[in-house]
């Protein structure tokens, strides 16, 4: 697995107020990213919106899951 590191300052702005985040590494970034998921389409639409991008990395059966570099 290789090392990533992020530098990004994300501002969200919600009806009533706002909320900041500063994610360093792709981990952080995605739990940012699916909290405003849930929070904007529901569980249900995040779960369905996730499963659809992981349809894109599926590997045929048979073929070893090998990481990105």
């Amino acid at each position: 697995m290789s090392t990533v590191s992020i530098n990004a300052d994300i501002k969200v702005l919600w009806p009533k107020g706002h909320s900041s985040y500063s994610p360093g590494s792709s981990e952080e970034l995605a739990l940012i990213s699916i909290d405003l998921l849930v929070k904007t389409m529901g569980t249900q639409g995040a779960q369905t919106f996730i499963a659809q991008v992981f349809e894109r990395y599926q590997q045929p059966k048979g073929t070893p899951d090998t990481e990105r570099e």
